[in-house]
């Protein structure tokens, strides 16, 4: 998993990213490709 200030690099590096908010935090985060993880703040 990525730690980054902004996520939006991140969510463009594969179609089937997500991004979602979960605890007052924002992840990206893929079913297909698992590797494609990241968290903001």
């Amino acid at each position: 998993m990525k730690v980054r200030n902004s996520l939006r690099s991140l969510k463009t590096r594969h179609r089937d990213c997500r991004v979602v908010r979960r605890k007052g935090r924002v992840y990206v985060i893929n079913k297909t490709q698992r590797r494609f993880k990241a968290r903001q703040g």
